[in-house]
């Protein structure tokens, strides 16, 4: 029972991706701040939060962590902004998510599966205190990052 969608509309979502690839915090918390859904999700289920992390973007993060952003939101292909954060070995972000309460090992490629199947271990003891007792190329481990990056 919505209205669809203009292609105006619809082009000025998509550019909140965009703002989140690049890192601009001001004019992204803007628009969330306007009213722009902070879960805003894209055809590929990556979320501005995943976005703002894969592409490391620390403030572009934590403001939107500040505005209630979802740590469980799992993009298509199994990823979370937590996995993304590993993958780009960004101890900052890594550990602005766990803080908000990201899981580790949430999703088909979680953050854990990450950081094993790319020998991380930096990353791994982050994600867990007992990360030496964690057996390398755990479950999932294949094709961790298979498909397109977000």
């Amino acid at each position: 029972m919505t209205d669809a969608l203009t292609e105006e509309e619809l082009a000025f979502l998509g550019s909140m991706f965009d703002l989140a690839r690049a890192g601009d915090t001001d004019q992204l918390i803007e628009a969330v701040d306007a009213g722009i859904p902070v879960n805003l999700t894209n055809g590929s289920g990556d979320s501005l939060l995943i976005l703002a992390a894969y592409h490391d973007h620390p403030e572009t993060v934590r403001a939107l962590l500040e505005r209630g952003a979802d740590t469980g939101r799992v993009n298509d292909r199994g990823q979370t902004a937590l996995g993304a954060a590993v993958f780009r070995r960004s101890e900052r972000i890594v550990g602005l998510l766990l803080n908000a309460g990201a899981d580790p090992a949430l999703g088909p490629r979680s953050a854990l599966d990450v950081a094993r199947f790319f020998d991380l271990p930096e990353m791994l003891a982050l994600l867990t205190p007992s990360a030496t007792e964690v057996p390398h190329g755990g479950s999932g481990s294949r094709g961790v990052l298979g498909g397109s990056a977000p």
